[in-house]
């Protein structure tokens, strides 16, 4: 009987399947979907070098969907607001889709475009790191920097959403033609083993204004 009791216990402590799925509200979903445009414009980036510019398709869907990324970034906000209903893991859902929609998915556009010396690449990781440490410093930080009413007035650094401006650029280089090693906005340049494309300081730049504590952008 006490066996039998130990078990019916063990059973009911035990998680059930999609436990975690259970505790998702509809803000989470948004967020997912953030992350689910940011990732399909890494694959169909992938898609477009594996295949050539004979695929041309797959780069008008891959500079399409960023728009929609900002979309759902805006709308889980306002949708927990709207419903009142937040998950614990809402803030750092929000954090891990943005480091994929503005972080990886800029970059990975970069390469496919052309930017893909040595300087370059190593340039674009310092851009995807800067996105991952402001975004976990604002993590942290969110709590102490709160007003009265409980918002955070300014942006300390530059948004990450902000690397669309890139983006942008990008398409405006995509329209006119101007990709591929040798053909990129800027030219291409050999400094000593590596090639570096000065395209790519836009990165640079992008990711020092991310961290920087002394920027400060207000709210609108």
């Amino acid at each position: 009987f006490f066996f039998l009791q130990f078990l019916l216990m063990s059973a009911a402590a035990r998680p059930r399947h999609f436990s975690m799925l259970r505790t998702f509200v509809l803000a989470d979903l948004v967020t997912l979907c953030n992350a689910s445009c940011g990732t399909a414009v890494i694959f169909t980036c992938l898609n477009y070098l594996a295949n050539g510019p004979s695929k041309e398709h797959y780069m008008w869907i891959a500079f399409t969907l960023p728009p929609f990324c900002v979309f759902f970034d805006a709308l889980d906000g306002w949708v927990a607001r709207k419903m009142n209903r937040h998950s614990p893991i809402g803030a750092d859902l929000d954090s891990l889709s943005d480091i994929i929609a503005f972080g990886v998915a800029p970059a990975v556009l970069g390469f496919t475009l052309g930017l893909r010396g040595g300087y370059d690449m190593a340039i674009l990781v310092f851009f995807v790191a800067c996105g991952i440490s402001r975004l976990a410093r604002y993590n942290v930080t969110a709590a102490s920097m709160a007003d009265a009413t409980g918002k955070v007035p300014y942006y300390e650094g530059a948004p990450v959403p902000m690397s669309l401006i890139i983006v942008g650029f990008l398409l405006i280089i995509y329209l006119n033609g101007w990709v591929g090693v040798d053909g990129i906005l800027g030219g291409h340049y050999r400094l000593g083993p590596w090639g570096f494309h000065p395209f790519s300081l836009c990165y640079f730049v992008m990711g020092c204004a991310m961290i920087s504590q002394t920027l400060r952008i207000p709210k609108l």
